[in-house]
Formats: structure tokens, C-alpha cells, sequence
């Protein structure tokens, strides 16, 4: 099922509760209960997991990572699949190797972030949710890949884990349309909510239920981790090109010296003369690139909150023609 088919959003996963008491020995989604491991760490990975169990699946162990220290008092903080995890009253730990006695038939991975060395994997039986449709897009950034390479479609592939990168079989897929508009974060938000109901569906006869996997087929790419240059605005760029960059949500460019985040722009309009103006250039919120223009509408100086287009050009004043990319 497409994500608009689903009608939930992301933050309806989050908090998500079943109307109905799950009856002893039955199941609202299935007709068979699995014992799962669950392996996961960020926000991306929280709502499977309440999905799984709100299906009524027994959780035995949650893996994720360490608690992390924040501040100087020496305080910790877990991971967003800890926190749901402790809510739920699930087992949880960041050590792996408490899978080997927790009994599982099946381990679940959902953004995990860590190699699982190959001596479990022969063990335990793993799948994991990988937000791409793969062969295309095997890595660590998948989404983002997806909307900086402007494909017209991504998804969710539900896939054997092997010892090599995103390499397995895949047992089912879903498919999301893509646009020219949707943000990062937004994307996310219809993947995984389209992901917890892919996971639950292929495990609704239990683990022994599972399909058969279909080994990948087409063109392999790699999905690099995001790295500070991917998001510099170069603004000899094409403008579609830009706001690609726009869209991931931390894309940034210098003015005067200073570095400035562009959080939110829209394409120009597509009859602006830019004339002889060099890329970078300003003309109020409009900035001139390697084809067509870019607007401003949201953005945040160094050191500073994030504030309208309008209200920076009101403190910074810059004349027309003033570059935007100069050190």
C-alpha cells in the first residue's frame, strides 16, 4: 500500500494504541505471535517497534546504543528506541551479544547503526527495513540520496540481512511517489509509516510465514552518509539542484563572512531575468544561480534563531547585486 493509502502520520505511530484489548492467545493483526528481537536506535525506528507490538508480538530484546552523555553534570541520555522501549516495559540493552540467549526466532533491524558481526547472523535469523527501493540506494543515507539524485519514486524494502552492505533478498517492498516539494523529515515520516505496516503485514502469519525472498535486481548505487559539503549551496548550481539541498533541511551558504543556514526557499519564478547577475547575487529574497533563481523564506544566521527571509534582509541591508557563497 502507498503511504497516502494509509491515512497516519508519523507522530500517529509514535503514540499509537490499539481500541481493542488483545484477547489471550489471539492477535489483532495476525493469526500467529512471533518472539522478536528488535534492533534499533532513532526516532525513524520507533513507531515499527510499537507497531510490532501493538500486533501483539513478544518482544524479548531490544538492542540499541549506549546512553549518551549530554552536558557537563555527566548526565545520559538514551536512545529514542531505549526511551519507547522502557516505556513498554521491554528488556533493552546496547550490548549485541545478549542476543544469543534471548531465544528470538527472528530479529527485526530498523536503523540500528551498527555492523552486525557475521557469527550472529548465522545464529539469529535477521530482517531489516531499509527505506529505499534496492537495489538503489544502499547505505547509510538513503532518503537523502533519493531527494539530492531527484527520483520520482522511493519505498521500503523489507530484506534478509546478510554479511554485505543492504546485499540480501528481499521478502516484500512498498512503493512512495517522490515530488520536487516534500521535505526530508516529511519523507521520513511517510516512509516509516508505511514501514510499520509492511513489517506488520509480512509478519502476520508468524516468522514461518514469511515469503520466500526474491534476490535484488537492477542498478546498484550507494547511499554515502550526508556530509557537510553535500549541503554548501554552491550557487553556480542549477536552482532545482538547490533546492534539493533545501530540502534535507540543513543546507547552508556564507554571507559577509558568516555562515548562513537556508532553511527554507522556493524556486523563482520561471520567466525572472536574472540578466548578467553572477550566481549568488541578491535581489531582496531572490538569489540568481547557475539556472533560474532561487527565493528565500526562511533562514539562520550564525549564532542567531532562525528567522523569515524578510526579517534578515531588514537587519543586514545588503545591496542589490551583494553575494551570497563569499568567505
Amino acid at each position: 500500500m502507498a503511504w497516502s493509502e494509509t491515512g497516519r502520520s508519523w507522530n500517529h505511530w509514535l503514540s499509537f494504541r490499539s481500541p481493542v484489548p488483545i484477547q489471550p492467545g489471539r492477535l489483532p493483526y495476525g493469526e500467529r505471535v512471533a518472539r522478536l528481537a528488535y534492533l534499533g536506535t532513532p526516532d525513524m525506528a520507533v513507531p515499527p517497534l510499537r507497531a510490532l507490538v501493538e500486533a501483539g508480538h513478544d518482544i524479548a530484546l531490544c538492542v540499541t546504543r549506549p546512553d549518551r552523555r549530554r552536558g557537563r553534570g555527566g548526565q545520559t541520555t538514551p536512545s529514542p528506541v531505549k526511551a519507547a522501549a522502557t516505556e513498554l516495559g521491554l528488556a533493552v540493552t546496547d550490548d549485541m551479544n545478549d542476543l544469543i540467549g534471548a531465544g528470538v526466532e527472528l530479529a527485526v533491524v530498523v536503523a540500528y547503526g551498527r555492523i552486525i558481526p557475521a557469527r550472529l547472523l548465522e545464529q539469529i535469523p535477521m530482517v531489516n527495513l531499509h527505506f529505499s527501493l534496492l537495489p538503489r540506494w544502499r547505505g547509510a543515507a538513503p532518503v537523502e540520496r533519493a531527494i539530492l539524485a531527484g527520483d520520482r519514486e522511493t519505498g521500503v524494502c523489507l530484506m534478509k540481512v546478510e554479511e554485505g552492505l543492504d546485499t540480501g533478498p528481499v521478502y516484500a517492498v512498498r512503493t512512495v511517489p517522490l515530488d520536487d516539494v516534500v521535505t526530508l523529515d516529511a519523507l521520513r515520516g511517510q516512509l516509516v509509516t508505511v514501514a510499520s505496516a509492511l513489517v506488520v503485514d509480512a509478519l502476520a502469519g508468524g516468522v514461518s510465514g514469511l515469503p520466500d525472498p526474491l534476490p535484488q535486481q537492477g542498478d546498484v548505487t550507494i547511499a554515502d552518509k550526508i556530509t557537510k559539503e553535500d549541503l554548501h549551496l554552491q550557487w553556480a548550481t542549477p536552482a532545482v539542484d538547490l533546492m534539493r539541498v533545501v530540502r534535507l533541511g540543513r543546507a547552508w551558504t556564507t554571507f559577509r563572512g558568516k555562515r548562513l543556514t537556508v532553511l527554507e526557499a522556493a524556486p523563482g519564478p520561471s520567466g525572472h531575468d536574472t540578466g548578467q547577475r553572477q550566481p549568488g547575487s541578491l535581489d531582496g529574497p531572490v538569489v540568481a544561480t547557475g539556472r533560474g533563481t532561487l527565493v528565500l523564506r526562511r533562514v539562520q544566521p550564525e549564532s542567531r534563531s532562525p528567522m523569515s527571509a524578510d526579517e534578515w534582509l531588514r537587519g543586514v541591508r545588503p545591496a542589490v547585486g551583494e553575494l551570497l557563497g563569499t568567505e
